[in-house]
């Protein structure tokens, strides 16, 4: 990617940012250091500057939560999109969700995320892009550089080394010098130098790195010697939700801004500590001069231009289509029949199945979430792309640990005819009523759904009390159950079922339990129908800068959601139809936000579906809904698998065009698919008991791991058919280039009956002479893409940067490239490399 040169915003009377910050007086500038609220900082309407507003963003820009309803293009996950491996698309991402802010308000987007993949049950790992540094650096700053051409500010995240959840909050990450340089540094850095990102999150965790351990909002080392001082980071260094836990520790460790406000260790201590000489009133200034530089960057500060918006950017007509083209073409196709793309024809009987085909889980959990104003299911996008054809769906049974969230509410009069007898199936009236600590009404009111979330404002209200009806209609047990935290009496048909008076605190925001709360149950038999009356009574959570709310979901499981019966049924779906598609996968009780996993399994009984459908239709097509890797014990019994991942809010319109044919599923896989957990090179993500993550592995991490081990898995790193075949004709000699990069050129040919896109993936070894374990056997060193017409061939050129040959030296704290003969190979995943060269590399440093 070609270095954008950082110009810095210019006033137009030449006024100096210095100059302005010499017009605030001490108290207002150390104000504008947190955040005036969860999601804006402070304005000074002296200066001209402003309120900068932030939003949450991986997958699509959430915006405040200040507007009623909002709601965002929800694209896929940040893994498919890497799975691309086409930092192009990833800058034109970037320009939607650049686009997506301006919308909404919005002048920072928290994202991209650049962690590396290090384990696959990271609970965050489908929001990072992959287990690779050059693959990570080069799509996330492909995503910097399109949001930040069109003036709204990327915020890095998470710096550094936060690579699980587990005690996230609490964990100190020791990492060794070169394995932080050379991994987990190596896409923070690139963003800096060769992009210039203007924000970047420190992160929760801290960091040994044999210099200094300390939190990452106080890393003193990492942030201002190597962030600002070493790479030139002009930009501001915003903390991670409530993750700043001191005053003078962080405020002169290089963090600029808490968040969130208002409140916090800054607000309530940093002037005392600046007039008690313990924090410089120049540190305070640098953090303001940073501030309003991203304020005149994003057009936030009165007297700076802002920036214009690149030609072409306001074309794109329909980012819902780009949504729809970013899944479909990130789709990895893991098998299918050499003889071609097992497309489905109109006409055709389709038996749809799998508990990810009855509800797509089209995002992630926790705070990557946003709120499309659509979310197209897969039976709606089949039915909609094959009209002719009759589409039956099949659950096959649930593979969620909790019952179902109760279907939207509705019918606020009629429910219940006098005599209290149902009139509506299924459906109630929703209550909240809000009372003080001594049980007076504040506030009453009736809904027609329940959203499972109420924001309190009122500073008087201790209580809330939410209670719904339920039709229990079919006969047999039935299970129901409230999901909650905190303090809370749940009672149901007036008999109190539980209780718990401990109160909740912005923990259960940071452990993300908010977001899927366990459930409180009860079961019944009934043997004839009638109303199941259930209350909530819930003490208001007090979450500090998350706010005040009570959080309450209702659940219910039938009788019929039985598993051997859902099982058999889409067995025999599958049987009768002429053609069958099986979705499998994950959900938000698995990949979230808040905690790792335990199991790299299928939840539930969903490999046991798998091996029984295909045991009546073999060529039944595979889907494979997950962001993380998840094991597939059937692989090899399957003719077509596709992994789709979190295919965001256009789930069933892309998975028909890649069956349909119309599309190309060009993905590749940018991690390594286990086929057992016993192989994985780093199988958890559990802190030691003096709560530290010992980064053990060094800098063979993902496929540099499964090679140096000799393991083999079930699918390697960036492994993708496609809907064609290739064959590797030709590798040119490497053309070294001054600044120590090199080119290489690499001839395809497209085999197949189909025009396709293929990436070329270029590796090095090293030489010979290097003592074992001292580098990786094989890492990433390049990589490009063709598109090739059925028959044709194409010469794709291939840039290797010179940081490919480097290491880093503790000895000298620098970059040196170790001289020899290094062994240059291509082909079209890891493991799959038929073309190599040797390349002469002259020595440089120590």
């Amino acid at each position: 990617m070609p270095t954008t040169p950082q110009v810095l915003p210019t006033h137009r009377d030449g006024t100096t940012l210095d100059a302005l910050i010499a017009r605030i007086p001490l108290e207002q500038r150390i104000t504008l250091l947190t955040g005036m609220t969860s999601w804006r900082l402070t304005p000074i309407a002296e200066i001209g500057l402003d309120s900068v507003v932030v939003s949450d963003g991986p997958v699509g820009v959430r915006g405040t939560g200040e507007t009623p309803g909002e709601t965002s293009i929800l694209l896929p996950s940040p893994s498919a999109l890497s799975a691309l491996w086409d930092p192009q698309r990833a800058r034109q991402v970037g320009n939607l969700f650049a686009r997506e802010a301006r919308r909404h308000g919005v002048d920072v987007v928290l994202a991209p995320q650049v962690n590396i993949q290090r384990t696959p049950v990271g609970g965050r790992h489908f929001e990072c892009f992959a287990e690779d540094p050059l693959l990570t650096a080069e799509v996330g700053s492909a995503v910097v550089q399109g949001l930040q051409e069109c003036g709204v500010a990327a915020c890095l995240k998470h710096y550094v080394a936060n690579d699980s959840e587990t005690k996230r909050t609490e964990y100190v990450s020791e990492v060794d010098e070169r394995t932080l340089r050379e991994v987990y540094l190596a896409p923070f850095e690139h963003a800096v130098r060769e992009v210039g990102v203007w924000s970047i999150m420190a992160a929760y965790n801290g960091v040994d790195d044999g210099t200094e351990t300390a939190p990452m909002t106080e890393h003193s080392h990492l942030l201002r010697d190597v962030l600002k001082a070493e790479l030139g980071f002009d930009g501001t260094v915003i903390s991670d939700w409530m993750a700043t836990n001191t005053t003078v520790e962080s405020a002169t460790g290089g963090l600029d801004i808490v968040m969130p406000g208002p409140g916090g260790p800054w607000a309530e201590n940093l002037l005392d500590a600046v007039r008690a000489g313990e924090v410089s009133e120049e540190i305070i200034n640098d953090k303001v001069r940073r501030i309003l530089l991203m304020a005149a960057r994003v057009g936030k500060l009165a007297g700076f231009d802002a920036p214009e918006t690149p030609a072409g950017l306001d074309e794109v007509e329909d980012d819902a289509r780009m949504a729809r083209e970013l899944a479909a073409a990130g789709t990895v196709v893991l098998r299918r029949p050499d003889a071609g793309i097992p497309a489905l024809v109109d006409g055709e009987s389709i038996a749809l199945i799998g508990p990810n085909a009855a509800r797509t889980h089209v995002l992630g959990g926790g705070s990557s979430t946003v709120h499309p104003a659509r979310v197209q299911e897969i039976h709606d996008g089949l039915t909609e792309a094959f009209p002719n054809s009759s589409v039956t769906l099949s659950r096959g049974g649930d593979s969620r640990r909790y019952a179902p969230t109760i279907p939207v509410l509705a019918g606020l009069t009629g429910f219940v005819d006098a005599a209290g007898n149902p009139t509506v199936p299924g459906a109630g009236i929703v209550t909240v009523t809000q009372l003080d600590a001594d049980g007076e009404v504040l506030g009453h009111r009736e809904m027609v759904e329940w959203e499972g979330w109420e924001r309190v404002t009122d500073e008087r209200i201790d209580t809330v009390v939410v209670e719904t009806r339920i039709l229990l209609d079919e006969p047999g047990p039935h299970s129901l159950e409230v999901g909650t935290v905190g303090a809370y009496r749940i009672i149901v048909d007036g008999e109190l079922i539980a209780e718990s008076t401990t109160p909740a605190g912005a923990e259960v925001v940071l452990d993300s339990s908010v977001n899927n709360p366990p459930s409180i149950v009860t079961k019944g038999l009934v043997t004839e129908p009638r109303v199941a009356v259930l209350r909530a009574e819930l003490k208001v959570v007090h979450a500090g800068g998350y706010g005040e709310f009570v959080r309450a979901e209702f659940r219910h499981r039938t009788p019929s959601e039985d598993a051997d019966l859902e099982i058999s049924t889409a067995v025999d779906a599958a049987r009768a139809a002429q053609r069958a598609v099986l979705v499998v996968g994950t959900n938000e009780e698995v990949e979230s936000e808040g905690w790792d996993r335990t199991t790299l399994s299928l939840p539930g009984r969903q490999d046991e579906l798998v091996r029984r459908v295909l045991a009546v239709a073999p060529d039944t097509i595979i889907v494979v809904n997950a962001g993380a890797p998840v094991l597939l014990p059937w692989l090899e019994d399957a003719q077509t698998v596709l992994w789709a991942w979190f295919p965001g809010q256009e789930a069933g319109g892309a998975l028909a065009d890649v069956l349909a044919g119309r599309a190309e599923p060009q993905g590749r896989l940018p991690w390594t698919l286990p086929a057992d957990e016993a192989s994985v090179p780093v199988p958890h993500a559990i802190p030691n008991d003096q709560g530290r993550i010992d980064y053990v592995e060094g800098v063979h991490v993902g496929y540099r791991g499964w090679l140096r081990a000799g393991a083999t898995p079930a699918l390697p790193f960036g492994f993708g058919r496609g809907w064609t075949d290739w064959s590797y004709r030709e590798l040119g000699v490497p053309r070294p280039a001054a600044d120590g990069s090199v080119e290489v050129d690499v001839v395809i040919e497209n085999v197949g009956a189909r025009t396709g896109r293929e990436v070329v993936q270029v590796y090095l070894e090293p030489p010979v002479e290097t003592p074992e374990g001292e580098r990786p056997v094989r890492w990433l060193a390049g990589f490009g893409a063709g598109t090739v017409a059925a028959g044709d061939r194409a010469t794709v050129t291939v840039r290797i940067p010179a940081r490919a040959f480097e290491v880093w030296s503790v000895a000298d704290s620098g970059w040196i490239r170790p001289g020899g003969t290094y062994r240059l190979v291509a082909g079209s995943n890891v493991a799959d490399t038929p073309l190599g060269a040797s390349l002469d590399v002259a020595a440089r440093g120590r």
